[in-house]
């Protein structure tokens, strides 16, 4: 008897349908799996086999050949199991082949027949219904990572014998868990209240300079880098931006959810979707570790800082052969990995927020306390490229803290402030770019800088001035228009005048104080 039963593998945060066809005729017992397999794929034979007959069903003696296809896809993951077993099960005539016409399964088994989570099951849900869908079968542990799609029907299981019980009728379908919108929106409320009570601008002492520079960064989702000594706050101030950004929407949430699903970590910790996410990596991290990649490609932390912050701590000590591959996500907001057997793409769509010391020991440019010698120091800082700092919106330095600014009592602006600011910028940039496909000034195109900036003959004068004095670069005078119309929503102002475009070359200028000597 022949059946066939639908699956789906991951491809990127996508998903492709896979259909498994199993055929059980006379002939010499075996048990055979075709169709471009991966090793985990292949020993699926023998979970399948011990499952089923720790389940009460033993296979007959009959030739039994399972195919996944299509043929051209490598098929990787231990989530083949479940729509195995289920396929023998229909060619055995256990199952009813019209129920799972319309039904896509998934999960891993184990020997004793339980069924076991699986990574990447919200974008296989996501796209069920656009592949003629109308139900899916998940591992029970799945259910709530599965029930953020709210227009699919989830069937959750815990073993081979319940999977049967349901698609023979024999028993009920367990209750989904599809939670309710204003529930979503009081998890959201409430963990946005936990996450102020634990860290707000308002703990940050003096540094006025960097949180005006944090607050410029946050309006347009700029790329932030700090210079300065240990100990001068940098660390504290990158923490606390993920505070000030607007919460996430719905869509923004999906998205982000696809990612870290497919990343396995959903599974226990649902709720990490609904705050912008931090990403901090050490800088001991691997490229595949920070962009993604692998024999089965998986995100990295660029993806995972996805409409969040990406914080990097140390610039100057991470690999610069590391450093390098950021260049290309922070100018696409995607990253491409190209296997063998195929590429995938995941989203970059972060900002990021660097610091570093000026110099090994961090006392530079004070030659009074700096132990480094001038080489040291050209080394160190040469582990950031220009091209790289040429992608970085602000540049700002953290002076050490005063005992009076240390020991202040006055109360400081809190991030709830700073955010409501934040969100009045967001709002006008949603307003001026709506259906363009930009979102933030950031991400105005160069072409299009003169128009959204408009700048006056006075304005264009004191421009062309400060790219003929500064030697800038085009991406560097491309990024202060970007940064003084940042600056300029900041203010309530349609039009960028000469303070906005001071204050953005200022914070272009502060890289040229260690690089540009170099």
């Amino acid at each position: 008897m022949y059946s066939i039963v639908s699956t789906a593998i991951i491809r990127g945060i996508n998903s492709l349908p896979v259909q498994v066809e199993a055929d059980v005729s006379d002939g010499m017992p075996m048990f055979e799996m075709v169709g471009f397999l991966a090793s985990e794929v292949k020993e699926a034979r023998e979970r399948v086999r011990a499952a089923l007959r720790n389940s009460g069903y033993y296979l007959p003696a009959k030739r039994i050949t399972v195919n996944l296809s299509p043929a051209n896809i490598k098929k990787t993951g231990s989530a083949f199991d479940l729509p195995v077993a289920a396929a023998i099960l229909a060619a055995l005539g256990i199952l009813p082949s019209e129920r799972l016409a319309s039904l896509l399964i998934v999960g891993e088994i184990g020997l004793n027949g339980k069924v076991q989570p699986v990574e990447g099951i919200l974008p296989i849900v996501a796209e069920a219904k656009g592949h003629g869908f109308t139900q899916c079968m998940v591992p029970y542990e799945n259910r709530k990572e599965a029930s953020f799609i709210q227009d699919m029907p989830i069937i959750p299981v815990k073993s081979i014998t319940e999977m049967i019980d349901i698609l023979n009728g024999k028993e009920c379908v367990p209750e989904n868990i599809k939670p309710s919108a204003q529930k979503e929106k009081n998890k959201q409320k409430i963990e946005e209240t936990g996450e102020k009570k634990e860290l707000d601008f308002s703990q940050i002492h003096g540094q006025r300079l960097v949180r005006r520079a944090s607050e410029v960064a946050a309006a347009g989702m700029h790329n932030l880098l700090m210079i300065g000594p240990p100990g001068a706050g940098k660390t504290m101030i990158a923490q606390r931006i993920p505070t000030i950004l607007p919460p996430m929407c719905l869509e923004e949430q999906l998205e982000l959810a696809r990612i870290y699903s497919v990343s396995g970590m959903l599974l226990h910790d649902d709720d990490r979707i609904c705050r912008r996410p931090f990403r901090s990596p050490h800088h001991t991290i691997t490229p595949q570790g920070l962009v993604g990649g692998g024999a089965v490609p998986k995100p990295g932390e660029v993806s995972l800082a996805h409409k969040g912050v990406l914080f990097l701590d140390e610039l100057a000590e991470f690999q610069k052969s590391t450093l390098e591959l950021l260049r290309q996500p922070l100018e696409d907001k995607k990253i491409q990995i190209v296997r063998l057997h195929g590429s995938c793409s995941y989203p970059a769509d972060f900002m990021l927020v660097a610091a570093t010391n000026p110099c090994p020991c961090g006392a530079y440019p004070d030659m009074n306390r700096c132990r480094c010698t001038q080489n040291a120091i050209d080394r160190y800082l040469g582990r950031i490229s220009q091209p790289l700092l040429d992608r970085i919106d602000l540049c700002v330095e953290t002076s050490q803290l005063t005992f009076a600014e240390l020991t202040s009592v006055s109360k400081n602006e809190s991030s709830a402030c700073i955010r409501a600011r934040v969100c009045r910028a967001w709002e006008l940039q949603k307003e001026r770019y709506a259906h363009s496909g930009i979102y933030f000034n950031s991400q105005i195109p160069a072409d299009r800088l003169k128009e959204i900036c408009m700048l006056t003959e006075k304005e264009e004068k004191y421009l062309k001035n400060m790219y003929q004095q500064s030697n800038l670069t085009a991406r560097s005078y491309h990024k202060i228009l970007r940064v003084a119309r940042t600056i300029a929503d900041l203010s309530n102002s349609n039009q960028v005048d000469i303070n906005h475009l001071a204050e953005a070359f200022c914070y272009r200028s502060l890289d040229r104080k260690y690089w540009e000597r170099r």
